[in-house]
Parts: structure tokens; C-alpha cells; sequence
């Protein structure tokens, strides 16, 4: 009998201090709960639906182990001075207890001294043939016109009663570039990181929903459905020429952008130059997926459920579909501009294109132009409104953070 007492005695222990008793206790653990129930969702989302699923997965899961109860593998920290304190043993929670860091600390240090991103603009410039905006260097107009979005989405975050570096970060969800996203929230408002993290890309993922209604409301059949001529070819020359430029002209206007612009430009140079064929394909492939792996499941690790279950939440997710229909509709505006101006040579819906999705957002205007027109081609020439949005999200990012900053 004895035996048995102290058996049950073990398994009451083993049970009273698991992850499923803090469920139910009086200090907020139905709110981990909830937050399990929502990465079981975007997991879903990104296996399921294939919704961004390079970047989906892994965050859905760093999201699901920050909210494990006594896992220790929520980020604890938000800013480098709280690394430097949770590595040294300063940091106590609100008990006065001493935090240990754990994995997700030392991968989240990548994201929060502003690694993880430009590795992944490296990676996407080695992937990015910009040809078409070489060719049609007008399309640089349709991804600046684009980025509406974001400084729209400013202004209502601001009236709503959020700080500046906090609506500058929330407004940086417009531009549909997830790294750019994470690179000026982490450096504007890190505490805000996870929730605009999933957001910036759930949109980046419901691009073919989205984009679609906001682009046949300010177009006619008509618009629609103009077919653009052949683009002219693109030299070798002028496609070395175009990264080294880029990198110059932009990072000397506004020196907050050139870590991004000038990883995403040495990622194209590699690619284009013809002689570093084997650092090119390791940008594209091994690196990228590497860094992608950490940036993910160390930003995913940010959305504890203190952290994310709050009305703010609800107020960013708001604010981010506002900035990404804004830039849908600024693109295509100004597409219906180009329109008026060259007679009818230009179809409004590659404006739509001006959003950082490459390469999605090129083929939702090649999707909804061919339903007006089956011989309708628009891809390339949408393609250059979206590589020039890459630009465009990095110049936005380093305007907010040379004003916020």
C-alpha cells in the first residue's frame, strides 16, 4: 500500500508541475491555450493551404513552443541591452525569479541585431532577374506608387493612439516584404515583432484574394484588357551596371536603407556578374534556407501569449490589411495614370504588381488581365513594378527609420 502511495505521489507531482496544469490555473494559462489553437491554425494555413509555407511553418511552430508552459523557449527580451541582462543573469520576471536564456534568446539575437534580414535580401537579389525594370524603367513610378500603403496606414495608426516608431513599424506591413517588416520593427518597436511578423505575412499569402477585387473596382473591361507590347532586350552590361548603381544612388540619399539595398543588390551582382556562379547558388539555396529556418522560429518564438492576445493585435492586423489594399490601389492608380499618358499603351493592372510579393503579386495581374483578355500576357511586364517594389519597401524602410529612428 505504501508502494502504491508513493507512486501516486510521483505521478501527482509529475502532473502538477507539467505544462498541463498551468492550463488551468488562475494566472492567464487559457491564454497559452489559445495561442496553441492559433499556431495549429497557421500551420494549417502554411501545410494545408501553402500559404507562404517556407516562412509559415516555421513560425507557426516557433510560435506554438514559445507557448509550451515551462518550456523556456519564448523570447525573453526585446532589445539588445535585455540580451546583454539575460545572458549576464539580471533579468528576473515578476516573481523576482532570475531568467535563463534559452534557445530561441540566442537565435532571436540574429533578428534583433539586424542579421537574419539582410541575409535574406542577399538571397532574394541572387534569385531577382530585373530585366523588365531595366527595360521599363517607368515601372520604378508603379513601385513607389505602391508604396501608398504604408504612409497611409501611418497616419490612421497614429490617430488611433499609437506612438510613432510604433505606427512606423505597423505601417511597414504595407510594402509586402516580410524581412523588411522584421528588419524596422526590430529596430522601432521589438516589442510589437511577432504580431506584425504574421501578419505581414498572412497578407503576403492571401495576395491572390486581396488583390483581385481592389484591382477590378478602379479599372474598366477596357483597361483590363490592353496588351502591352515586347519589352526590349536587356544587355549584359546593363545588368551589372544596374545593382552597383542602385546600391549607390540609394544608399548615399538615405544611408538607413543600404544595409538592405546593398545585400539585396550584391545578391543580383553575384547573380548577373557571370564569374561567381557558386556563391550566387549558395545565396539563392543553402544560405537562404537557413536563414529562413532561424528567422522564422526565432520570430514565431516572440508570440507568447502575453505578447500577442491583446486588442493592439487585433488594431495591427486592422491597420496592415488598410496598408496593403492602400498599395494595391496606389499602384493601380497610377497604372491607370500611365494608361491616360501613353494613349492606351499601358494596362493599369501591373500597377497592382508595385507591392514587394515577388513573385505572386506579377502573377495575380497576369491572372486578372487574362480573364478579360486569354491572349493577354502581362507577367514580365508586371514584373518590373514588382522587383521594383523590393526597392521601393527598402527605401520606405530606411525613410521611417531615418525619421523614427
Amino acid at each position: 500500500m505504501e508502494i502504491l502511495q508513493g507512486v501516486w505521489e510521483v505521478i501527482k507531482s509529475i502532473l502538477v508541475n507539467s505544462g498541463y496544469a498551468y492550463f488551468f490555473t488562475a494566472d492567464g494559462g487559457y491564454k497559452n491555450f489559445i495561442m496553441l489553437i492559433v499556431a495549429f491554425f497557421f500551420l494549417w494555413l502554411g501545410i494545408k493551404k501553402g500559404f507562404e509555407p517556407l516562412l509559415m511553418i516555421p513560425i507557426a511552430f516557433g510560435m506554438l513552443l514559445a507557448n509550451l508552459p515551462g518550456a523556456n523557449l519564448a523570447v525573453q527580451y526585446h532589445d539588445l541591452q535585455g540580451f546583454i541582462d539575460l545572458v549576464a543573469g539580471r533579468m528576473t520576471d515578476t516573481a523576482g525569479n532570475t531568467l535563463t536564456p534559452g534557445l530561441m534568446d540566442f537565435l532571436y539575437f540574429g533578428v534583433k541585431a539586424g542579421i537574419y534580414p539582410p541575409l535574406i535580401f542577399l538571397g532574394i537579389g541572387a534569385m531577382t532577374d530585373f530585366s523588365s525594370l531595366i527595360a521599363n524603367p517607368s515601372s520604378f513610378i508603379l513601385g513607389a506608387a505602391a508604396q501608398l500603403g504604408i504612409f497611409v496606414a501611418y497616419v490612421i495608426a497614429i490617430v488611433l493612439g499609437f506612438d510613432p516608431q510604433q505606427a512606423g513599424s505597423i505601417a511597414i506591413i504595407g510594402g509586402a516584404d516580410g524581412p523588411t517588416a522584421i528588419f524596422v520593427t526590430s529596430k522601432l518597436a521589438p516589442a510589437m515583432l511577432g504580431t506584425i511578423a504574421v501578419a505581414a505575412y498572412s497578407y503576403m499569402a492571401l495576395v491572390p484574394v486581396i488583390q483581385p477585387p481592389i484591382m477590378k473596382a478602379l479599372t474598366t473591361k477596357k483597361e483590363r484588357s490592353v496588351v502591352m507590347g515586347t519589352l526590349r532586350p536587356v544587355s549584359k552590361l546593363e545588368k551589372i551596371l544596374f545593382p552597383i548603381m542602385v546600391t549607390v544612388i540609394v544608399s548615399l540619399l538615405l544611408p538607413d536603407a543600404a544595409v538592405l539595398v546593398g545585400m539585396l543588390m550584391l545578391g543580383n551582382l553575384l547573380k548577373e556578374s557571370g564569374q561567381t556562379e557558386r556563391i550566387a547558388k549558395a545565396a539563392q539555396n543553402e544560405l537562404m534556407n537557413i536563414i529562413t529556418i532561424l528567422l522564422g522560429l526565432s520570430v514565431g518564438a516572440t508570440t507568447s501569449a502575453q505578447s500577442f492576445l491583446n486588442l493592439n493585435t487585433l488594431k495591427i492586423v486592422l491597420l496592415g490589411l488598410i496598408a496593403f489594399a492602400f498599395g494595391t490601389a496606389g499602384g493601380v492608380l497610377f497604372g491607370k495614370l500611365m494608361y491616360v499618358i501613353t494613349k492606351g499603351k499601358i494596362n493599369p493592372l501591373i500597377g497592382s504588381a508595385g507591392v514587394s510579393a515577388v513573385p505572386m503579386a506579377a502573377r495575380v495581374s497576369q491572372k486578372v488581365g487574362q480573364q478579360e483578355n486569354p491572349s493577354n500576357f502581362l507577367l514580365m511586364h508586371a514584373m518590373g513594378p514588382n522587383v521594383s517594389g523590393v526597392i521601393g519597401s527598402a527605401v520606405a524602410a530606411g525613410i521611417l527609420l531615418t525619421l523614427l529612428g
